[in-house]
Formats: structure tokens, sequence, C-alpha cells
């Protein structure tokens, strides 16, 4: 396969258990990530306008409007212009690689994140976009600019599964300060998140601009906090174990009050559930964003 041979040199990178899901994770993208799943991509996440294409003779049906005129004047008979979608995207993925993310039961939410980043990467790199990765926690840890090739795909993937752990929550507000700094152009932002932080409000100033989507990755074990009064829980980010009220908690930092703060700064927003195929749920947020 075509980045084994590049990249098996780098296996020493990533323990192994991480280089194994890395393996099938190319061979699950190969197979599911097909014509129909891009299409869904493309039709979801629209080129900048249309470029003239050609012209071709007029047949009933055709829209008036399109006529070429000078073509037409010039030939004797109606001809017809045909556009093109004038891609020319650029999808960011803004990846969350926090302690909070190391959660999980069935699959940790960071590995989980790391195969929807894939997908994403994948099915842009089919559709002609280019393709960047900013991965952050309490500060900027990696920006890779918006490329086209799939060895940039490869190494996108790869640098999804690097995951230290260091960092001591998440910063909003130097993502933020970022992309403002590097995107002169609209792009396709996407943010890879369990938004177990603050500063979502902040994420308004780059609504203005550009494409905004959220994919908050929950676990199941997260919600069952509900109902058992005060408990000792650790605090993933600090290390430091604390005592709670659980209902505080959910009411705060629950799934839905998240996604609540995530849709009132209007960014469309789906929720991953670590347990389940992150694909099908990709899916559903292509079409959610194709028909509102």
């Amino acid at each position: 396969m075509w980045w084994r041979k590049k990249n098996e040199h780098k296996a020493k990178d990533f323990d192994e258990e991480d280089f194994k899901e890395l393996q099938r994770l190319h061979i699950v993208l190969g197979r599911r990530i097909d014509s129909p799943f891009a299409g869904e991509y493309r039709s979801a996440f629209r080129g900048q306008g249309m470029e003239f294409e050609d012209v071709r003779p007029y047949v009933p049906g055709d829209e008036i409007r399109r006529i070429d005129w000078n073509v037409t004047a010039r030939v004797g008979t109606p001809y017809i212009k045909e556009f093109r979608e004038s891609r020319e995207l650029s999808l960011i993925l803004v990846l969350d690689v926090s302690a909070s993310m190391r959660f999980g039961q069935e699959r940790e939410k960071r590995k989980q994140m790391a195969r929807v980043a894939g997908a994403l990467a994948y099915s842009a790199i089919r559709s002609g976009d280019r393709v960047g990765l900013l991965r952050f926690s309490d500060h900027i840890e990696l920006w890779l600019p918006p490329k086209k090739s799939r060895g940039h795909v490869w190494k996108i993937i790869q640098e999804s599964f690097r995951f230290s752990g260091e960092g001591k929550g998440s910063d909003l507000l130097q993502v933020r300060a970022h992309l403002q700094r590097v995107l002169k152009r609209r792009a396709v932002v996407c943010f890879l998140s369990d938004f177990l932080l603050s500063g979502i409000d902040d994420l308004r100033i780059l609504k203005k601009k550009h494409d905004l989507h959220a994919f908050l990755f929950s676990d199941k074990a997260e919600q069952s906090l509900k109902g058992m009064g005060l408990c000792r829980i650790q605090d993933m980010e600090s290390g430091r174990q604390v005592l709670v009220d659980s209902s505080a908690v959910k009411q705060r930092w629950g799934v839905e009050e998240r996604v609540g703060l995530l849709r009132q700064s209007g960014i469309l927003t789906s929720t991953l559930d670590t347990g389940e195929d992150p694909l099908p749920q990709l899916l559903a947020h292509f079409r959610k964003r194709r028909f509102g």
C-alpha cells in the first residue's frame, strides 16, 4: 500500500496499539470512503462559485439566460454556456488533544476523533480540496497549512494519532487568533473536541468569515453521573481529585448544554458517541448541512 512504503519507518513514533489502529484505519477508509460518501461530502461543502467551462448547442428546456449570444450570432444557431463548480476549498481540521480526550470506555475519544479526522481528510482529497490541520491543547501544538496531496493526508492522519496529553486544558482563544492570522480566504473549519472548555462564544468572530462545524465527542459513562449526588472525581486536565455535586456538573457540562452553547454561536453541531461507528454519524452531518 502507498502509505506503508513511505511511512512504516515511522512506526516507532507511536505505541504498538496506535500503530495497529493506523493500519486498520487505512484499510477501513480505503474501503468505506467510496464515491457515494465522498459525494455527500462534496454536496455538503460546496466550492466558492461557478466558472465557465464550455459552450454547447441549445436544446429545448435549457434556460434562456444561459445562451451565449456572441457564439449564437457567429454560428447562426443558439449555443448555451456551461459552467462547473469552482472548488478552491480548504478544509481545516481543528483537533483538541487535551487530557480529557483520553477518556472513553469502549474507545478513547482521541481515537474516535482520529478516525473522524481521517474520514474527513480522505473525503476532502477525493473531492479535490485542500486539507489543513491544527492540533491544540492549552497552546497550539501543531499547524499544517492546507495542501492537496495524498501524502499530506497521510501526514494529517498520523498527526491525528500523535497525542502527548500533556496540555493542561484547552485554549480556544489561541485557536481563534491563530486561524484569523493564517486563513486569508474563506474555509470550512471543523472543530473536533469534547468541548469541555471555555471560550466557545469567541468562535462567533470566526463564523463571520468561515463555515464552522463542531463534532462533539461524548462517552456514555459521562452521562452516568446523573443522579449520583456527591461524588469524588478526577480532573483529567489537572490530575486533581475533587468532590462535586453530580447534578451541578451535569447542568454546566452535560452534552446537551455543550451542544446548546455551540448552536447558540451559530455552529452546525453533531454529537459523536465513542461507542458507535462514526461514519454514519458523519453522513448524517453532511446531510444536515446540505438540507438544513
